[in-house]
């Protein structure tokens, strides 16, 4: 199986990596060139565009950002792979986005799944990814055997674009975890408790979630520094306003999240770590 790889951004890089160790090849493409180096000097071999790449891949792999980018990345692919070739695609975009590929690429004899991921770039660097995988159960079990080297769990949860729906929800539940964490550390620091000590100790408790152990020390630290940034963040919520309100969901907590990470992301602060609502809340 040969397979190749586009989009090297602070997921996609050690998710790379993975792959080159484990199959002892691999084809990569990127616009910013100095993205593949390492990976180059490490056995990957670059190639001059996505039609190349297409051309001598089985499978390639997109890790980008919005759904119009993995969309021109589709057309150009499918202009050099073979008929059959798979194209998984890690990044979060629209679930009707990822249908209307997934039908563009099969009218044209190639495979589609969207396979958007969770675990953050912890997550990524351990090959630890939980990833929701849409499309054929023919194509699903083939992608999941192709993406094992970075996964804990990869699973098919429905048909094309259910990956999607499946990352919305789970966006969803990161809001209300995000929130839950800033808020309960920023009333406690007004309160005058310790806030290592509550990090701690509701952490462990029934308040807990993954985000305690993750995210407070940077909250502790003031560490805004790039990790999921804002920007990202919003774009994924822009995905799950639209999804709810096609299936007449309600989201109200995900939308307070967005409402107040506007703020910032207004302030020019687009590029900062999501826990920088901690600020809001302080304030």
């Amino acid at each position: 199986m040969k397979i190749g790889f586009i989009g090297f951004g602070t997921m996609g890089a050690p998710m790379a990596g993975h792959l080159l160790k484990a199959y002892g090849s691999l084809g990569v493409w990127s616009r910013t060139p100095s993205q593949t180096v390492e990976l180059e000097k490490a056995g990957a071999v670059r190639a001059a565009s996505p039609r190349d790449l297409a051309a001598v891949c089985d499978v390639v792999v997109l890790c980008v950002n919005r759904t119009e980018d993995v969309q021109a990345l589709a057309d150009e692919l499918a202009q050099g792979a073979k008929p059959g070739t798979l194209i998984i695609d890690h990044s979060t975009i629209s679930p009707a986005g990822a249908q209307q590929i997934e039908a563009s690429l099969a009218a044209k004899g190639l495979r589609f799944v969207d396979a958007p991921i969770t675990g953050g770039s912890m997550g990524a660097q351990s090959g630890q990814l939980t990833i929701f995988v849409g499309g054929s159960e023919a194509d699903c079990a083939d992608a999941i055997e192709a993406i094992k080297p970075y996964s804990k769990r990869a699973e098919r949860v429905g048909g094309p674009g259910a990956g999607q729906m499946a990352k919305m929800a789970n966006q969803i539940a990161v809001g209300g975890m995000l929130i839950g964490l800033c808020e309960c550390l920023a009333f406690a620091d007004k309160a005058g408790l310790d806030l290592e000590q509550m990090r701690d100790m509701i952490g462990g408790g029934a308040g807990g979630s993954w985000g305690f152990p993750n995210y407070g020390p940077r909250i502790l630290k003031r560490d805004w520094s790039p990790g999921f940034s804002i920007k990202n963040q919003r774009k994924d919520f822009a995905y799950c306003r639209d999804a709810a309100r096609e299936i007449g969901a309600k989201i109200p907590g995900t939308e307070l999240v967005d409402d107040l990470l506007k703020e910032l992301d207004d302030a020019g602060r687009g590029e900062e770590a999501t826990t920088a609502l901690f600020e809001v809340l302080e304030r």
